[in-house]
């Protein structure tokens, strides 16, 4: 975790500091390109109609609910490992992030989030004189 903050001082500022928590689910990879963030969330399993987008107050929230669950009435199960519940996952964004602009794709268990960075005005720099009292 500290790696990716020495290496990328940015992104605590862009995606908030708990970005990399530990033990997070969905386990996501996040790629940094010049014109956009994109965000890989690995959902197994579920659907694309079983996840929920969600953007409130600059943070993007991820969720979904397993509808596949499987009931054993006839039997005793002698390990369960497979997580049939929900999850919920969210990523402050920052300001230099366009948050009206994201697009997503869901493909194979995969969901690709694409967040545009926004491009700062082509103008010239313009200096202005500030008056001491």
């Amino acid at each position: 975790d500290d790696m990716f903050g020495n290496m990328f001082p940015t992104l605590a500022n862009d995606f908030g500091d708990d970005f990399f928590t530990k033990g997070s689910y969905p386990k996501v990879n996040v790629v940094n390109y010049d014109e956009c963030i994109e965000i890989d969330a690995a959902i197994p399993g579920m659907t694309k109609e079983d996840i929920n987008l969600e953007i409130t107050d600059g943070v993007l929230t991820i969720q979904g609910t397993s509808s596949q669950s499987r009931n054993v009435d006839d039997a005793q199960y002698l390990k369960r490992e497979i997580k049939r519940s929900s999850f919920r996952r969210s990523f402050t964004l920052g300001d230099n992030l366009n948050s009206e602009s994201i697009s997503a794709k869901f493909d194979n268990g995969i969901l690709t989030l694409s967040i545009p960075k926004l491009v700062p005005d082509d103008a010239k720099p313009v200096t202005r004189k500030i008056a001491i009292e």
